[in-house]
């Protein structure tokens, strides 16, 4: 034991001490934020600087009346279709819109006319605006007034509580689920990913250099494995650390200079009806913040490292086993095929089934599976899932785990000492059979 921890010293302190580590640690939690602040700005700006866009209306109808917008404005002078189109053809309009004759139970024929391919945002506008002007004719022609059926439409929200065994009552919302969902199921795939290939390129390095026959030497090939993957486990697990409270630290300064208050000032407002009362009701915000109030981080966290860690080291031993077998990254696709594909199919599984409906049948068995179940289960957590779910796919999942172990070591064994060799998929099952 005190050799396999000597290993995983090593490759920590190797990686930890690196500028790159350092770097990626601290410059990740601010890359994205930086990136969509930027794309916030470059919006404005050119929303700002955008000039107005006229768009020359032929109505044959005479039933249209196109409102103008702050970006879009609409004027009807001409009466034949090619003095539309030539006035954008000589630059004197940003388009031309022409509604010919048509039956308003079939409305066909409407062609908007541009030197430049129009933007979806626009051809949207445009659409939505001439449905609306449909609907409100067809009214008027059953003899309905629009403006009183808009009155009577009326927008509805529906609150989700979740009721506890004991009772207690627990208001939820899906799209803040969703969200917490999606963030955990992709931060898994791209951990297992990114460490897992870095295990292989490390067994693949060592291998070709040699070095591993010196480590060879004083411990056990299973011993050097298992050091190596729970080495650069530990790396990912620091990092990750470090980003929930860089994260934390910055959510909590940014929301004080915005003068936002945090999930736990709100909580105090919910338990404090009075304190609740010198604060403004801002709706649907107010609702996504009680919510997130109400949110078990600690268990979350818990559980993200949980499987994080399994689902690390189930697919890290298959990683170090595929290192070992070849010379060089080249030779290591054919063999990363057969592991990707759970990884994708939970990752595709993500969006299609357990975001959708975490309840369902498929989803429960995705989160269960080892090769599936670190990142369906963490798809489903945020929705709440019953212990007995949780304690069923932890245990397979490190049953998963000493199995991909198991059967890595046998490969690695043999693999990693082995130089010159292409090996093959009947190789492989021979370096297993020969090992027992």
């Amino acid at each position: 034991m005190s050799k396999v921890l000597l290993v995983i010293q090593r490759e920590y302190l190797a990686r930890v001490k690196k500028k790159s580590f350092l770097i990626a640690t601290i410059l990740t939690p601010l890359i994205f934020p930086a990136i969509m602040g930027v794309f916030v700005w470059i919006a404005v700006q050119e929303k700002d600087s955008q000039s107005l866009r006229i768009i020359e209306v032929l109505d044959e109808t005479d039933l249209f009346f196109m409102e103008s917008s702050e970006q879009y404005a609409f004027t009807s002078s001409v009466e034949e279709v090619e003095e539309g189109k030539k006035m954008v053809q000589d630059g004197e309009r940003y388009g031309f819109l022409h509604i010919p004759k048509l039956d308003l139970k079939s409305p066909e024929g409407i062609q908007f006319y541009g030197v430049e391919n129009p933007s979806p945002s626009l051809m949207g506008y445009l659409e939505g605006a001439l449905k609306r002007k449909i609907e409100d004719q067809k009214l008027y022609a059953q003899g309905i007034d629009p403006k009183v059926l808009k009155e009577l439409r009326t927008d509805v929200s529906v609150q989700s509580i979740t009721l506890g065994e004991q009772g207690e009552e627990k208001i939820n919302n899906a799209n803040v689920n969703y969200a917490i969902g999606f963030l955990s199921g992709i931060l898994i795939y791209i951990f297992i990913f990114v460490y897992g290939n870095q295990i292989m390129q490390g067994v693949i390095e060592e291998k070709s250099t040699r070095i591993v026959e010196i480590l060879v030497s004083s411990l056990k090939p299973f011993q050097l494995m298992m050091g190596k993957i729970m080495g650069i486990g530990a790396v990912g697990l620091t990092q990750f650390l470090i980003w929930v409270v860089l994260i934390g630290t910055l959510s909590t300064v940014v929301m004080g200079v915005l003068g936002m208050q945090m999930p736990q000032q709100q909580a105090m407002e919910l338990a404090n009806p009075e304190f609740a009362q010198a604060t403004p009701d801002s709706g649907e915000v107010t609702e996504i913040l009680q919510v997130i109030s109400g949110i078990d981080f600690v268990t979350l966290v818990l559980c993200f490292i949980v499987y994080f860690l399994g689902g690390y080291l189930l697919y890290g031993a298959l990683f170090a086993a595929i290192g070992s077998a070849v010379d060089a990254p080249a030779d290591a696709q054919q063999f990363m095929f057969p592991i990707t594909i759970p990884l994708i199919v939970a990752y595709m599984g993500l969006f299609v089934f357990i975001l959708q409906d975490p309840t369902s049948t498929t989803s429960f068995w995705l989160s269960v599976v080892p090769l599936t179940s670190p990142i369906a289960m963490m798809g489903r957590i945020s929705y709440g899932v019953p212990f007995w779910e949780l304690a069923l796919s932890m245990g397979l999942l490190v049953a998963g785990f000493l199995s991909t172990t198991w059967l890595a070591g046998k490969i690695y064994r043999i693999g990693i000492l082995m130089h010159g060799t292409k090996p093959t998929y009947k190789i492989l099952w021979k370096w297993i059979k020969a090992s027992q």
